[in-house]
């Protein structure tokens, strides 16, 4: 499997072969678990194509997106227990058949080490994600879930009805089924939904008062 992704294009070219000798080809199917809370880090994926959903899990049971992977992105998660020596605290769900390369965690020292254009642009991929995850913690803590939950119908929806369930809707929004259940039950009695078993045909889009 040939080396395609945009992070190893920054180094020369004796250290991207020396990448490219050490990366490991990994093949994903929908519904793989990459990795669980409390595992090891191995390496630092590479996503070339696909999708990974990473997602945390609460003592009682609900979860929260964190973020998802797609092509030539990084796992923030990975950088993390790698420049840390710590397992992970999340998991990781394959979305979407997904190719990947696994970079070990002795060849990810290495390029850090020696690659300022490695470094830097692992560093501005972590820095990118821990703004998105600041806007994410911002979002569940001072704004309100009807609104949010409107606004991820409105960007999901695309003209078409959203095929996603109540618990799957709950997840992305870091909250419990019953309370997205409730809102969307609301939503349609005011006519602004339209609900069928796992499907959701948002009507409108004004705003909610």
């Amino acid at each position: 499997m040939a080396a395609q992704h945009a992070l190893l294009e920054c180094l020369s070219p004796p250290l991207r072969m020396e990448a490219e000798r050490y990366a490991q080809p990994v093949h994903l199917s929908a519904g793989d678990v990459v990795f669980r809370a409390g595992d090891s880090c191995r390496g630092l994926p590479l996503v070339i194509s696909g999708s990974v959903r990473v997602q945390m899990l609460g003592a009682s049971g609900h979860g929260i997106v964190l973020y998802r992977m797609g092509p030539d992105d990084l796992c923030t998660l990975s950088i993390g227990c790698l420049m840390a020596g710590r397992g992970y605290r999340a998991e990781a769900h394959v979305e979407e058949p997904t190719e990947a390369l696994l970079m070990p965690r002795q060849a990810f020292d290495r390029l850090m080490a020696q690659s300022a254009e490695f470094r830097q642009q692992v560093m501005a991929s972590y820095g990118r994600r821990l703004d998105d995850l600041m806007l994410l913690v911002e979002e569940i803590a001072f704004g309100r879930l009807d609104q949010r939950l409107l606004e991820w119908l409105r960007a999901h929806a695309n003209g078409r009805p959203a095929l996603i369930t109540h618990q799957e809707l709950a997840v992305e929004l870091g909250t419990a089924r019953e309370v997205v259940s409730r809102l969307l039950k609301d939503f349609e009695r005011h006519g602004r939904v339209r609900l069928a078993r796992g499907r959701v045909e948002l009507l409108e889009s004004q705003e909610i008062d």
